[in-house]
């Protein structure tokens, strides 16, 4: 899927910061018996619904003439919203020093599930967070999530 989600957002990138906005990501995602094609978008203003309808109407037909996907699938567009998923180097990149949950897909050896500290560094195998003054190695690859925290 993640071949597709490359080709998704190499096609719509131009597109999408030719008409104002920025993809900050795609997802293509199997829920239940549903495939669902989600564009991310996003800009300095914020995100209304305006915003996703006018991208939509721009990249609905270019999707269907260049037919990446052979199921049927559910286009949604919309905002990565306040607290976003970090996906990519370039999210990580934009969140250095800022706080962030990261959720694993398992216990570590220290028994936690769930590590919430600021970001201190990454590269291809690890994430740095500080946590209460300590720092803390994560391996990317036992992470399941990390997002972005909002304090309200």
């Amino acid at each position: 899927m993640a071949n597709i989600e490359e080709k998704v957002e190499n096609l719509l990138e131009p597109i999408i910061e030719k008409i104002g906005y920025e993809l900050y990501d795609v997802e293509y995602a199997k829920e239940g018996k549903n495939y669902f094609l989600r564009i991310f978008i996003d800009n300095k203003k914020g995100i209304d619904l305006n915003d996703c309808e006018k991208v939509n109407d721009a990249i609905t037909e270019i999707l269907d003439q260049e037919d990446y996907i052979k199921e049927q699938y559910f286009l949604e567009v919309s905002s990565p919203g306040i607290e976003r998923i970090l996906r990519k180097d370039k999210h990580l990149q934009q969140n250095i020093g800022e706080q962030i949950n990261i959720k694993l897909f398992k216990k570590d050896e220290n028994g936690s599930k769930e590590y919430i500290g600021n970001l201190k560094q990454f590269d291809e195998q690890n994430i740095i967070v500080n946590q209460e003054e300590k720092e803390i190695k994560i391996e990317r690859k036992n992470i399941a999530q990390i997002k972005t925290i909002y304090n309200w």
